[in-house]
């Protein structure tokens, strides 16, 4: 069976993901590094909808922990292949980079850059050796046009969109795409301490998005449809930043 890894995904974006790629068809597996109660929660809304779902934790940012558990499902899994992965595990530590401590910095960039580097290194054997993958990365408009007071974020943002299109170049012969997904201010956790109201008069849609409207572009660029789609950045922000 092909199936769809999404990281980051027992909530917010990475949950919708996960329901949306489970209407497609893919049984999906739910990465979490530490709520496994909304790992959990993400799981039985999958199955409440006929799909398939599986938790495979473990924390994108080490690299020997990521390689072991999905090292350990593909040998569990012997007759099965991640087509689709969806680097979406990412975390912000905002600060003016004047008052930044060094561990705001490397683990905000260790979680989104470094993670999608072991995440996906591990898993592109078997989508080239198979000529079909589907690689999603969800970046951020602070990697595009960088935030003040996300110098860290915006890092690590950026740097996936240039990583990516490397990618795409290295592994196109072989049906493989790769492609990131800009989100600007989307309805989530992530965005509960920010100033909503003032933020969403900056919006030309006037609103923040869903995590749902995210996950159908992720899920149109994971299917057939999308196949001479790559090397591409869509954004996705209500006109905040054109």
């Amino acid at each position: 069976m092909k199936y769809a890894l999404i990281t980051g995904a027992s909530r917010g974006i990475g949950r919708a993901i996960c329901l949306r790629l489970a209407d497609m068809g893919y049984p999906v597996l739910i990465n979490y590094h530490a709520n496994r109660e909304a790992a959990e929660l993400t799981k039985s809304m999958v199955e409440e909808k006929g799909g398939t779902a599986e938790l495979l934790p473990f924390d994108v940012s080490n690299g020997s922990e990521a390689d072991g558990a999905i090292t350990s499902w593909q040998e569990s899994h012997p007759d099965d292949t991640v087509a689709v992965l969806v680097n979406n595990a990412g975390i912000r530590q905002d600060s003016m980079m004047i008052f930044m401590k060094n561990a705001q910095w490397h683990s905000v960039v260790d979680t989104a850059l470094n993670g999608f580097f072991y995440v996906t290194r591990r898993l592109l054997k078997d989508m080239l050796t198979s000529r079909w993958g589907r690689i999603i990365t969800v970046a951020s408009l602070s990697g595009i046009k960088g935030l003040p007071g996300q110098a860290n974020y915006s890092a690590a943002k950026a740097a996936l969109i240039g990583a990516s299109k490397a990618l795409a170049q290295e592994v196109g012969t072989r049906k493989v795409t790769v492609n990131v997904v800009a989100p600007g201010f989307i309805d989530t956790d992530m965005v509960k301490d920010l100033d909503a109201k003032s933020l969403k008069t900056m919006i030309p849609a006037g609103r923040f998005g869903k995590p749902e409207e995210v996950a159908d572009l992720v899920g149109f660029l994971a299917s057939e449809q999308a196949a001479y789609i790559t090397g591409e950045v869509i954004s996705i922000n209500g006109g905040l930043y054109t």
